[in-house]
């Protein structure tokens, strides 16, 4: 067992405050993205919003309220649209995962169907850069994800399921040489995890102690960023996924 515990689950958990600024079709809010592999769900503590979504069943818009609990299995395309104040704990499937490149954005067909275009277009300048540099790049990356996402409707506003499934084949496409990583942040995270409470329950069931006396307790810093739907502050709770993982080399 490593020294520090993971957060339950291996999940992570984050602190976001959606972006406010509009985007060209005059909505505020975050960038249109998916992910391949992670769920996520949103708690909303503060503001009023809605996530806009793309699944195989069609369009949608779910209404954010404070105390509001939404999630959403990997591969359902999302928009955090911001009425004023929307802030939410975000939690993630699979801590360290998804910012290792989970995430696929909705651009343009062009920029998907090209690694290198797609990387830049996602890259933003350094945290040594300004501030106001940052959050206009991350505004320009918004905008030009929503181009993207429109373009998944068609002028009466159903979802064209051919370019859907085009954009899905450009994300495994985009993500697929991460999948040995990934599989290792898995084996290291979430899948320890179940294994942990497997043995436990072993250990129970044949009426042993599964090691109740090294039980520890753990904590997290956090650490701003600018992340595709808004200002983030996340917590660092990959120490022990990380500490498991250098022990399994």
């Amino acid at each position: 067992m490593s020294a520090a515990p993971m957060l339950p689950g291996a999940t992570s958990v984050s602190v976001l405050e959606v972006y406010g600024g509009r985007a060209p079709d005059g909505v505020a809010g975050g960038t249109p993205h998916l992910h391949t592999v992670s769920a996520e769900a949103y708690l909303v503590i503060a503001g009023r919003g809605s996530l806009a979504t793309v699944d195989g069943s069609g369009f949608a818009q779910h209404p954010l309220e404070p105390g509001a609990l939404v999630w959403f299995e990997p591969g359902v395309i999302h928009r955090a649209v911001n009425h004023g104040g929307l802030e939410v704990r975000v939690i993630m499937q699979n801590a360290g995962l998804p910012e290792a490149g989970d995430a696929v954005m909705t651009f343009p067909d062009e920029i998907l169907a090209d690694p290198e275009r797609y990387r830049e277009a996602a890259t933003l300048p350094g945290t040594d850069r300004p501030d106001a540099e940052r959050l206009a790049a991350a505004l320009a990356r918004r905008d030009l994800a929503v181009e993207g996402f429109l373009a998944l409707r068609r002028d009466d506003g159903t979802v064209d399921h051919g370019r859907l499934a085009r954009l899905h084949e450009r994300a495994v496409t985009l993500v697929a040489p991460h999948a040995a990583e990934w599989r290792a942040r898995w084996e290291a995270g979430a899948l320890a995890a179940a294994r942990d409470t497997g043995h436990r329950l072993d250990a129970i069931d044949a009426g042993r102690d599964p090691g109740l006396a090294a039980a520890r307790v753990a904590s997290a810093p956090t650490a701003p960023a600018l992340g595709m739907c808004g200002r983030l502050r996340r917590y660092d709770t990959t120490a022990a996924i990380a500490a498991a993982s250098e022990g399994d080399r």
